[in-house]
């Protein structure tokens, strides 16, 4: 009997505690984590990001002016932590611009751009599940995900040329907070773009600053690992290792992306001030005449619903 009423406390225990960490906003971003299959999720995500919009940054790289080039490289370097021999290798590795105008053409220009829509339809399937907005297909979805890509090639030219403006010294501080705030905003704008408009602006702010900070730490801190493990990995494996060190970096900054998504929502529906304050006072974060959520899950999640595939793939 001692034996069961400990038990019994134990489990009456967890049940408070549980009790307890479901009244808090993080859980509820868990629960929002697992709901999207986060997991299978960051998986595609980092894929598609290596085949398709890895290749259309070097490919447009080759195709424009050569100060354009240089500013698009130094800023995927910094956000990838490349430098010195690190640098070089991932460099190495790819051919020179002369030899992908040639190989590639403006046809394969256009094509490259064309596939790598597949990264932003897996990017934007991502916001729609985390919103439980109806799945989106068509013409629109292509030419919504052209246009972002444009507008994150057109941020990557700005902020390295903005780095190699800022020299050393002082200036590196001025470029952080400029890339910063640079950086909130294209993810801002990446989630009012990619959910069609139909949620609010400023109830989208908590993705942007989110994301931000969190793609600006993980290149940070990336800056401090990536060096070491393109270095080994090229030892190892030659150009393959280099590939994976690649990927291994971009499924990290899936996660950043996904645990934006997810808090984005969970914030805006809160009962409480800090959701008021980020629906204005509105009892709604959707746009009028927008569509109507979905509906949450009936059941019980558990972390083996992050590994799941969703039938809309």
């Amino acid at each position: 009997m001692t034996g069961r009423s400990g038990i019994s406390e134990v489990r009456e225990r967890i049940a408070r505690l549980r009790t307890w960490l479901e009244r808090l906003l993080i859980w509820r971003v868990w629960e929002r984590m697992l709901e999207i299959e986060f997991v299978d999720r960051s998986v595609a995500l980092a894929g598609k990001a290596f085949v398709s919009f890895f290749p259309l940054v070097i490919v447009v790289a080759a195709f424009v002016p050569e100060g354009t080039r240089a500013s698009i490289v130094s800023a995927v370097a910094a956000r990838l932590g490349l430098r010195g021999d690190a640098f070089s290798l991932v460099q190495s590795s790819i051919a020179s611009s002369d030899d992908i105008r040639r190989a590639t053409g403006l046809f394969g220009l256009v094509l490259t751009i064309f596939f790598a829509t597949s990264f932003t339809t897996a990017l934007q399937r991502v916001y729609l599940r985390a919103w439980r907005r109806p799945p989106n297909s068509g013409v629109n979805t292509y030419w919504r995900g052209a246009t972002w890509l444009l507008v994150v090639l057109v941020s990557l030219a700005l902020l390295g040329g903005l780095r190699d403006a800022a020299g050393e010294g002082a200036g590196i501080v001025v470029w952080a907070v400029m890339a910063l705030a640079v950086n909130v905003g294209l993810w801002w704008f990446t989630a009012w773009w990619l959910l069609l408009g139909n949620v609010r602006v400023r109830v989208l702010a908590p993705t942007g600053v989110i994301t931000g900070i969190a793609m600006a730490g993980y290149a940070l801190s990336a800056s401090v690992w990536m060096p070491q493990v393109v270095a080994s990995n090229e030892a190892q494996f030659g150009f393959f290792g280099v590939a994976l060190a690649l990927v291994t970096w971009f499924s990290g900054a899936a996660i950043c992306i996904l645990v934006g998504a997810c808090a984005g929502p969970v914030f805006a529906e809160d009962t409480g001030r800090l959701g008021g304050f980020i629906r204005g006072g509105e009892p709604r974060a959707l746009n009028a005449g927008a569509p109507p959520e979905l509906p949450p899950p009936t059941r019980d999640l558990s972390l083996r619903d992050a590994f799941r595939t969703g039938e809309d793939e």
